[in-house]
C-alpha cells in the first residue's frame, strides 16, 4: 500500500494527519516505537518505516539486532545517544556514536547486526527505511557514514539549531549524504521556547515532522503535536512551525516519491511478490 499527499503544490504546508507512534519489537526484541510502518500508516513513499528507540533500561535494548538480511532499500540509522556496533557479511564493520548516522543501501542483499556497544545507560535513535527505484533494487550496497562532528550544524539568530543530515537548507547549509534517487532531506531540528521556525521544501517531495521532545505547533494541527507524534504534511513549498514554553526539537525529513508498485517480504522490499520470493530463495542459499 502506498500513501501519497495530493494537495496544492503552490501554498504553504499543513498537517494533513496526525499519526502516534505505536509500541513494538523488533530484532531480538528490543522496544521501540514504531511510526511509519504500522497499520495506520504504512508507509509514506519513499518512506517504508520509522522506529523510534529511546530506553535507559538494557532490558528493552541489550539484545540488539543479531544478523539479518535486506535487499530493495536503505537503512539509516541516527543515534541521539548511547553506541551501536554493526558489522556485515562483506566485512565492513563500525561503531555509530551519538550523533552520527549510518545511510546503508542494501541494494542488491546484505546480512548485517546492530548490535548495542554498551552494557546500560541511555541509547536513543530512530531507523528510517527508504525505498529504492526498481531499476536501482539490485545495485552494489553501499554506506555512507559520518559522525557526529562532520554534520554540518545551522544556527540561526533566535537560538534555532539545525543538524543537517542530508540535503540543504534554505540558508544553504547542506548534509553530507546525497542520493539523488530520492534527494532526501534530513533536519534534526532544535527551537528555543515559542521560537518560530520556517524552511522551504521541493514542492512535490512527500514530507513529515516528529516530534522528539517538547510541543510543536504546525499550521493545520488542532493542537501542539508532542513527542512521539509524527504529522504527515500536505504538498507545499514551505514549512512552519512554532515551539511551545518549553521549546522542542523535532526531525523534519522529505523524500521524492517513487510512484511504484510496493511488495515487501519482512527484511525485504520490492516490486512484486515474485522478486521478493526470490530474494528469500537467494538467502536461504546463501546468495544474498
Amino acid at each position: 500500500m502506498q500513501t501519497h499527499e495530493h494537495q496544492s503544490t503552490a501554498t504553504r504546508r499543513s498537517v494533513s494527519r496526525v499519526v502516534r507512534g505505536m509500541p513494538a519489537t523488533d530484532g531480538a526484541g528490543v522496544e521501540l516505537t514504531r511510526v511509519i510502518g504500522q497499520p495506520v500508516l504504512p508507509m509514506l513513499d519513499p518512506f517504508l518505516l520509522l522506529d523510534a528507540f529511546r530506553s535507559d533500561r538494557p532490558g528493552d535494548y541489550i539484545a540488539g539486532f543479531p544478523a539479518h538480511p535486506h535487499r530493495g532499500f536503505e537503512t539509516v540509522t541516527y543515534l541521539l545517544a548511547g553506541r551501536m556496533r554493526h558489522r556485515d557479511n562483506a566485512g565492513h564493520e563500525g561503531v555509530i556514536e551519538p550523533g552520527g548516522v549510518q545511510w546503508m543501501t542494501a541494494g542488491r542483499g546484505i546480512v548485517h547486526s546492530e548490535m548495542p556497544e554498551q552494557r546500560q545507560g541511555l541509547l536513543e535513535g530512530f531507523q528510517l527505511w527508504v525505498n529504492l527505484p526498481a531499476a536501482h533494487k539490485m545495485t552494489q550496497p553501499a554506506y555512507q557514514e559520518h559522525t557526529a562532528a562532520q554534520i554540518p550544524l545551522e544556527r540561526r539568530d533566535d537560538g534555532q539549531l539545525i543538524r543537517v543530515i542530508a540535503g540543504r537548507t534554505a540558508r544553504g547549509t547542506r548534509g553530507p549524504i546525497d542520493q539523488p534517487l530520492t534527494e532526501p532531506l534530513y533536519l534534526d531540528v532544535t527551537l528555543p521556547a515559542n521560537a518560530v521556525f520556517e524552511e522551504a521544501l521541493p514542492p512535490e517531495h512527500n514530507a513529515f515532522a516528529y516530534v522528539i521532545s517538547g510541543q510543536l505547533g504546525i499550521d493545520g494541527a488542532s493542537r501542539p503535536l508532542v513527542r512521539d507524534e509524527l504529522a504527515v504534511l500536505s504538498l507545499g513549498s514551505g514549512f512552519g512551525a512554532h515551539a511551545g514554553g518549553e521549546g522542542a526539537r523535532f526531525l523534519l525529513i522529505a523524500g521524492r516519491p517513487l510512484h511504484e508498485p510496493v511488495a515487501r517480504g519482512g527484511p525485504f522490499v520490492m516490486n512484486t511478490r515474485a522478486e521478493i520470493r526470490q530474494a528469500q530463495e537467494d538467502y536461504a542459499t546463501g546468495r544474498l
